[in-house]
Order: C-alpha cells, then sequence, then structure tokens
C-alpha cells in the first residue's frame, strides 16, 4: 500500500488547529518536534489531569485526505491541520490497517500506529456537526471513528507534502485499530 503526504501541520499550543508547513521533524519517542503534544508521556491536556505518567500513544496524528473530501461532500469548510492533525495523507486506507502498522514517510520517518483517534466535541467548536460528521455505524451498528490515527515515532526523520507514505504490515495475526 502506497501514498502520499499531501500537508505536514505542527502547533505549540494546545489548539484543535494546527497550521500547515513546508516540512516538520519527527523526533524518535517524541513526536513532531515543536508540536504541543511531542513528549514521551501523554500531552494532552484531558490525559494529563488523569495520568500524567502514562506513556503517550497519540505522538503523531495522521488524517486521510480523502476524511477531508468527504467532509467538504457532505457541506464541511475543510483543509489540512484543521482537524488537528499533523499530516495528512492520500492513497492509504488509514482505517483499514491493523495496529502496529508502521507508515514510511519521506526518506528516513517511520510512524508506528497505535490507535484510531477518537474524535471530540472540540470539532464541533469549528463546525457544528463536524464531530457527528467524523462518526458513522458499519451494518452491525458498530460505531466508526473516521477521524485518522495515532501513532508514536519509531524513525527520526523530517516529511514533507509530496513525501512518500509506504505501509508495512506487523506479523500476523493483525489486531484491529481501538481508540487510543
Amino acid at each position: 500500500m502506497h501514498g502520499i503526504v499531501m500537508a505536514v501541520s505542527r502547533s505549540a499550543a494546545h489548539t484543535m488547529r494546527k497550521p500547515t508547513r513546508d516540512q516538520i521533524r519527527l523526533t524518535t519517542g517524541l513526536g513532531v518536534e515543536g508540536d504541543a503534544h511531542c513528549g514521551a508521556t501523554v500531552q494532552h491536556l484531558s490525559r494529563i489531569a488523569r495520568d500524567p505518567a502514562q506513556v503517550n500513544l497519540r505522538q503523531v496524528h495522521v488524517i486521510h485526505a480523502e476524511l477531508h473530501d468527504e467532509l467538504r461532500a457532505a457541506g464541511f469548510d475543510v483543509s489540512p491541520g484543521q482537524l488537528g492533525e499533523n499530516v495528512t495523507t492520500r492513497g492509504v486506507d488509514l482505517l483499514g490497517l491493523p495496529t502496529g502498522a508502521r507508515l514510511h514517510l519521506g526518506d528516513s520517518a517511520v510512524v508506528e500506529v497505535t490507535g484510531l483517534r477518537n474524535p471530540c466535541v472540540q470539532l464541533d467548536a469549528i463546525q457544528p456537526g463536524l464531530m457527528a460528521a467524523v462518526l458513522g455505524r458499519d451494518q452491525r451498528g458498530k460505531l466508526i471513528r473516521k477521524a485518522g490515527v495515532m501513532g508514536i515515532v519509531v524513525s527520526d526523520g523530517e516529511i514533507r507534502p509530496g513525501d512518500a507514505v509506504r505501509v508495512e504490515l506487523p506479523p500476523e495475526p493483525h489486531r484491529p485499530l481501538e481508540p487510543v
């Protein structure tokens, strides 16, 4: 499975929206340099309040550009970085990946997928109804979270729009993604 990096984003502040950049640097075990969520331990404010010592499994947030397409078709005005993602990709079925899949981004950066992003009500502050739009139900009524995946950095590197994305699957048996 191959894709492309469409955009990269980071923000030093704890805000939902992250400005797009010409490049970002990923640091092993920490995340995106200069991003508020960079760190070995959890950096999301609500999670810090519960347990500041827990390991940061949400160092990098990756969203598929196909979600932006879907949201725009539904009448939402969205663009890369606006939903809090650090990396926007195209051509990779992020939600279909198993836990532990590795995303090779550009020349050397590697992000190991830890789970699904659990969307939060802050999305509705961007546009009313946005949170509901990134949730769905399958044929059995099971909740589908469409707001991308979270991961940890396992190899340093700079990434830019236009860089290749290559997926490396973990050994079988594969475990489906769960919210982290």
